[in-house]
């Protein structure tokens, strides 16, 4: 005899519980693991000073603000460009063949490891077209890595707005891309900015790509210009954890670090979660 309904409702519920509560459990520890261990590096001076000693010594401000500028090109080049090809592929193209196979290729970019952005960014705008090892080099790197996550993010916050609010925009004579611009678009920013989120933790976090395209480990100056190379916190911490000089005695210095990278991609998710949060209000009015 079968379980009744309502015990494997009760089954399945208290699996989800279980699931929930055993990620939420190994994200704190990790969290609370990084916070205790990198605490007492963290210091004005750590903060905003430059790094002297080969790194044994000083601060980390080089390797703050080439992450935030990587962030920031990054999401400047494939935000636009992701929007708009979600919007072409879902609002404009119709199913055809050329379609399924611009969709194959966004999937197979999507699964493709990092370190082969990496080399292709190194071939292409390291090499080819002469950036050199740069933070432009590397922005647009990281542009391509995250460009298929936007893409897939974009389409399905698309697909979730009712077809009435194009059809009712459409019947008042607007044209199909003020329907898009006015009626959709503003629909799927929640999603959108979902999407937002999960590239920016990546671009933050991301060695490979920026290992082959401008990143150094001990840079005791700031970047004067996009074409120089720059200091970048997931960078650092590797080299810091693996083949840096002393690398017991940077210990504190590896914690610091990665609580300092944790807390600005945090930081970033927290304003776009506020950016969804604002608009999700602003469609229930």
């Amino acid at each position: 005899m079968g379980l009744s309904p309502k015990t494997s409702e009760k089954i399945a519920f208290s699996l989800l519980i279980l699931a929930t509560l055993t990620v939420t459990g190994f994200v704190l520890i990790i969290l609370a693991y990084i916070i205790l261990n990198g605490y007492g590096a963290i210091s004005i001076e750590f903060l905003t000073q430059m790094p002297n000693r080969m790194m044994t010594a000083g601060g980390i401000y080089p390797a703050i603000v080439g992450t935030i500028a990587l962030i920031t090109g990054s999401m400047l080049v494939a935000l636009p460009v992701g929007i708009m090809a979600a919007i072409y592929l879902n609002e404009y193209a119709g199913e055809s063949r050329t379609t399924w196979l611009i969709e194959m290729a966004i999937n197979n970019l999507a699964g493709t490891p990092s370190v082969v952005f990496g080399l292709f960014g190194l071939a292409l705008f390291v090499k080819y077209f002469g950036f050199g090892p740069s933070i432009l080099s590397a922005s647009l790197t990281l542009a391509l890595l995250i460009l298929p996550v936007i893409i897939r993010a974009t389409e399905e916050a698309l697909l979730t707005v009712p077809n009435e609010y194009r059809e009712s925009s459409l019947a008042l004579g607007v044209s199909k891309w003020q329907t898009i611009r006015y009626a959709v678009l503003p629909a799927a920013i929640p999603g959108v900015v979902t999407g937002s989120v999960l590239s920016i933790g990546r671009v933050a976090g991301e060695t490979a790509p920026i290992l082959f395209t401008g990143a150094v480990y001990f840079l005791p100056r700031m970047p004067d210009s996009i074409y120089s190379q720059f200091m970048a916190l997931p960078y650092h911490l590797f080299v810091l954890s693996t083949a840096g000089t002393n690398v017991s005695e940077t210990r504190p210095i590896q914690y610091g670090t990665a609580l300092v990278l944790l807390i600005i991609v945090l930081g970033l998710n927290l304003v776009a979660v506020l950016i969804r949060r604002h608009y999700r209000n602003k469609l229930k009015i």
